[in-house]
């Protein structure tokens, strides 16, 4: 880049400081932080835990905000500092023009995920996801599409520095997965992730086709919000068919030898839950109960969004046919969502967990579907 187009980019990333500095009630964001640490240094504080950790989320959350967006700040001043030094210096430093150069690529980096964490302000973006993965029929290159996308997700979280713990896991019959369900915690895991809901299609040449064909391959993610016990969810425990099962991990290793893991029926709506990631029973079933009360809350959900969407007279398209991205790495090279139209090329990048584009995409499209002009 010359001169002058850094110019240029660094002068609108001001603008959009100042855009958010407008919106934001930076004052109003202090005193709610010093109105809580003021809580939290009362000797009383802890008498009830429950409310005393409700307090501290909302104070993570609150200085999270505050300083996200001043540590942006100051990233934009630095470039500025430095745009500086480089015009005095006449281009000739080629330390400070790198320099400029590697600063720059990091402040558009945090203006991104800054302008990302704006959109997520959904009644439950900012909880931990409940991920599942279901490959859909194909057997074993399936199963291997499933195993490519648990892959992906444990990537995209670790470099999110989201944990990433698998609390069931069903290995496939000679390669992949059968299904797995994993709880991705952090803050906005959730917000993130509902933008992976629905079904992923792959075409490769099939490395398990001797004959060397292009294969079609489906495999289904559902993601839901880890709920807190504050949502009220109509479980009955004459409700709840449990049966118990032996613990085995990836490649089917026994983690032990004791009936610990727990597979959870609920017998009105047929939703069946497992976990096998805790040391014992009583932890499997509680983990086990999560899952379930998060599954029940998102079919009431879509059942409120069916009837609003009939209302509407709008159609709602959730069958197996209806992918939101394809993945084609034969005859050429594409990840393509079908919602946004957003499309890359470097299907690598992805495959290693670089989801942050099709995220961003994703977010904006539903704004506009949701506030429509």
């Amino acid at each position: 880049m010359e001169y002058s187009d850094y110019k240029k980019e660094i002068e609108a990333m001001s603008a959009k400081i100042s855009d958010f500095r407008g919106s934001l009630d930076l004052d109003g964001l202090q005193e709610a932080i010093a109105d809580n640490e003021s809580k939290m240094a009362d000797p009383d504080f802890w008498n009830n835990q429950e409310e005393a950790q409700k307090v501290i989320n909302e104070n993570n959350e609150l200085k999270n905000k505050y300083d996200n967006f001043n540590q942006l700040e100051e990233a934009i001043e630095d470039l500025e500092v430095l745009l500086e030094m480089v015009q005095e210096e006449d281009d000739d430093d080629d330390e400070l023009v790198s320099e400029l150069s590697e600063k720059f690529e990091l402040a558009q980096k945090k203006m991104q995920e800054y302008q990302l964490s704006l959109l997520l302000n959904g009644k439950y973006d900012k909880d931990n996801a409940i991920l599942e993965l279901h490959p859909g029929a194909g057997g074993t290159e399936s199963q291997d599409w499933g195993s490519m996308l648990l892959r992906m997700y444990t990537r995209w979280a670790e470099q999110h520095g989201f944990s990433v713990e698998t609390d069931d896991y069903q290995a496939g019959d000679e390669a992949g997965i059968k299904s797995v369900t994993l709880t991705i915690s952090g803050h906005n895991a959730y917000g993130y992730l509902r933008s992976e809901k629905g079904v992923h299609r792959l075409v490769r040449i099939s490395p398990f086709d001797s004959a060397g064909r292009r294969h079609t391959s489906f495999c289904s993610v559902n993601v839901m919000p880890e709920l807190d016990d504050d949502v009220e969810v109509d479980l009955r425990p004459e409700d709840i068919k449990m049966e118990v099962f032996r613990s085995s991990g990836a490649g089917g290793q026994h983690i032990n030898k004791t009936s610990s893991a727990v597979r959870l029926i609920h017998i009105p709506t047929g939703i069946v839950v497992s976990s096998q990631a805790q040391r014992s029973q009583f932890q499997n079933r509680a983990t086990a109960e999560k899952m379930l009360r998060s599954k029940l809350y998102q079919m009431e959900l879509e059942e409120q969004e069916k009837k609003r969407a009939a209302i509407q007279g709008e159609q709602l398209d959730i069958g197996w046919g209806s992918q939101i991205r394809s993945y084609v790495f034969h005859p050429y090279s594409m990840v393509k969502d079908h919602r946004t139209n957003y499309e890359t090329g470097n299907i690598s990048s992805v495959m290693d967990g670089d989801l942050d584009g099709f995220i961003n995409a994703y977010l904006q499209w539903n704004l506009k579907k949701e506030n429509p002009r």
